[in-house]
């Protein structure tokens, strides 16, 4: 037995899609702050890319979550596509550059912060995107979204935040904290697409799953979790390799004679991704 979702569901217009707008013309604001005469700009492409994301955004709080497949396309716009085009805006290197030197410094300070270092790190943003997945499609807990519209925005919430702190934490432009290397974010990739595979195949199979949908929705949910949850994680491996600069191994010194004074060498370094 079906059961109507808390979320839109074409009835009326949600509040929260002027949210994406608002968002945006933020970004934009900002961007264009950067265009004086003779400054560095702001490049077109991250503009794009942060413009996509709110549109994705827009299209996720709008689309109808009277169903479970309605569901499932706000899960794959709001929580996965969405957050990967807002991440490649870099928005936050947008906000230290127009904001003035001693809040940027407390902005930094704030990045290097220990917490912020665990949470920057992609186990835990994989933890809070697909644990979060899990926990929502085997617990009560989407059956008490279906008759809650808060605890439904609130959903809807925890997947976009988290979303958009794995695409951050695997391959975001922005600054943050120490990066596990590439191949180590490479790996926990695969472990995302793994954990959404596994949960696709329970819920094709209606297998230890608590939702209130019938077999046919069930399938075709499943089904658009598993094709386009693999294209956003292949997007997002994409993404990150396309800004992997391979580290280049540290310059040897010629050997000085025992009386000279010795000067520590300069490593130059390639950029670690």
């Amino acid at each position: 037995m079906t059961l109507a979702h808390a979320g839109h569901s074409g009835g009326g217009f949600p509040v929260t899609a002027l949210i994406p707008v608002a968002l945006f013309w933020a970004y934009l604001a900002a961007a264009l702050r950067l265009r004086d005469p003779g400054g560095p700009g702001w490049p077109h492409a991250r503009t794009a890319s942060f413009g996509l994301g709110a549109l994705l955004l827009a299209a996720g709080l709008l689309w109808p979550a009277g169903d479970f497949v309605g569901h499932m396309w706000q899960h794959l716009l709001i929580g996965m596509l969405a957050p990967l085009a807002l991440v490649l805006g870099a928005p936050v290197t947008l906000l230290l550059r127009t904001l003035d030197r001693r809040t940027g410094r407390a902005l930094v300070h704030l990045l290097r912060h220990p917490v912020a270092r665990v949470l920057g790190h992609p186990v835990t943003g994989l933890l809070l995107t697909a644990g979060g997945l899990w926990l929502l499609h085997l617990t009560p807990l989407y059956r008490a979204t279906v008759g809650s519209p808060v605890l439904h925005t609130l959903v809807n919430l925890h997947f976009l935040l988290s979303g958009c702190l794995f695409a951050w934490s695997i391959a975001g432009p922005d600054p943050g904290p120490h990066r596990p290397r590439v191949p180590v974010r490479l790996v926990v990739i695969g472990c995302g697409v793994v954990a959404h595979a596994a949960i696709a195949q329970l819920l094709y199979a209606g297998l230890f799953v608590d939702v209130p949908a019938t077999a046919a929705e069930l399938r075709a949910g499943a089904t658009l979790m598993y094709y386009l949850g693999d294209l956003a994680e292949i997007a997002l491996a994409l993404a990150l390799l396309a800004t992997w600069r391979p580290e280049r191994p540290a310059r040897r010194m010629p050997q000085r004679s025992a009386d000279t004074h010795d000067v520590p060498p300069t490593v130059s370094g390639g950029v670690r991704a």
